[in-house]
């Protein structure tokens, strides 16, 4: 009977070594998730007939769409939760209400904002994050930039700024400030700590080649998380 017992502790005892060898190089392994139990809506900004901003083949629909999906994929590994507004070129409308239809394409626009407003009040998560990237006439102006609602949850002011630190911190290549803006409605909206990520200028010529390449594209992202972790570890120290 010892002679079992004493088998069955080395036998024991070398799975536990393997395990530890497999996931030492790993510190989740021995950390909780840093962002467990905290749920996020990310809206990748405009869908289907409406592109957003645009220059030549560069559409704005794709770049905020390929950042959103790398800041849900970043998230998820950190533990979040992470609901997608939209996960395909369509809109918002295309994918959760397919079977509406509208008269004309400002109509539809007009109830694409609404409805992703009601995903957020539908979902209550703690941050809700939406993602686009600009164009103005002006070619020489570039530098992303993160705004929040002057009305809307008391503590959007804070995640704006920390996303704006992260993304100044990480990529080196704006010294935008983090800025209060009024005609944003999903940003009035949302009762909970909201922002709008602006990744960059289509219209200037150096900053749309780095909005439509993927390496970029995972750098915006990364900061993007980064931004919202630290947000989130501020309010718990």
């Amino acid at each position: 009977m010892k002679r079992w017992l004493a088998l069955g502790v080395i036998m024991l005892m070398s799975i536990v070594v393997v395990a530890y060898e497999t996931n030492a190089s790993n510190r989740n392994f021995f950390l909780p998730d840093p962002l467990g139990g905290i749920k996020i809506v990310i809206d990748a900004g405009h869908g289907g007939q409406d592109g957003g901003a645009s220059k030549g083949e560069v559409i704005e629909k794709e770049i905020t769409l390929a950042i959103a999906q790398h800041v849900e994929k970043q998230l998820k590994k950190k533990g979040a939760t992470v609901v997608m507004t939209r996960t395909k070129d369509g809109d918002v409308i295309d994918e959760h209400a397919s079977s509406e239809k509208f008269g004309t394409l400002r109509e539809r626009k007009k109830q694409d904002i609404f409805l992703r407003k009601d995903i957020v009040e539908k979902e209550k998560p703690d941050i809700f994050i939406t993602i686009h990237a600009n164009a103005i006439p002006e070619t020489k102006w570039r530098g992303a930039q993160v705004f929040y609602h002057q009305e809307g949850h008391a503590e959007s002011e804070f995640l704006a700024k920390s996303i704006q630190d992260s993304i100044r911190t990480n990529l080196k290549n704006t010294d935008r400030e983090a800025m209060s803006i009024k005609q944003i409605y999903l940003l009035k909206k949302a009762e909970v700590p909201a922002a709008l990520v602006e990744t960059g200028f289509i219209s200037n010529d150096e900053e749309r080649a780095l909005l439509i390449d993927k390496k970029y594209q995972e750098k915006m992202g990364d900061a993007i998380v980064e931004g919202i972790e630290e947000y989130l570890l501020a309010k718990i120290e």
